[in-house]
């Protein structure tokens, strides 16, 4: 069993920056590949961003490159999502999530998620 807790959510003004934090609470973490997606009221689950266990490979949707920074660190047992000139349409809840062996960016695919944290970007 895995248990994720997200943090770093909050109100922010177009432009602005935040950092999401995840922490997992498996031994196992190191070994799995970690995701952020978020979700807009009335919208489907969207991927963001994913990490692979050993940091080594990531990719973003397209909405987010060159903005959103995803990251880890597998000793704190935590992902973080660092999002720079942030835009009213980033507004949702953002969520991580684990899944074991895929480097995968379908919301299907992954097992555990954490509980989300809202972001709201103003005009």
């Amino acid at each position: 069993q895995v248990q994720l807790v997200e943090s770093g959510g909050g109100l922010v003004q177009a432009g602005g920056s935040l950092n999401l934090s995840c922490t997992a609470s498996a031994r196992t973490f190191s070994s799995a590949n970690m995701a952020w997606f978020r979700q807009a009221p009335g919208k489907e689950r969207e991927f963001v961003a994913v990490v692979s266990w050993n940091a080594f490979s990531t990719f973003y949707g397209a909405s987010v490159k060159g903005r959103f920074t995803v990251s880890r660190d597998n000793s704190k047992k935590s992902m973080y999502l660092q999002m720079n000139s942030l835009k009213p349409e980033d507004t949702a809840v953002y969520y991580c999530a684990v899944v074991f062996g895929q480097f995968t960016t379908t919301p299907n695919d992954y097992v555990y998620w954490g509980q989300g944290t809202q972001v709201t970007v103003s005009s």
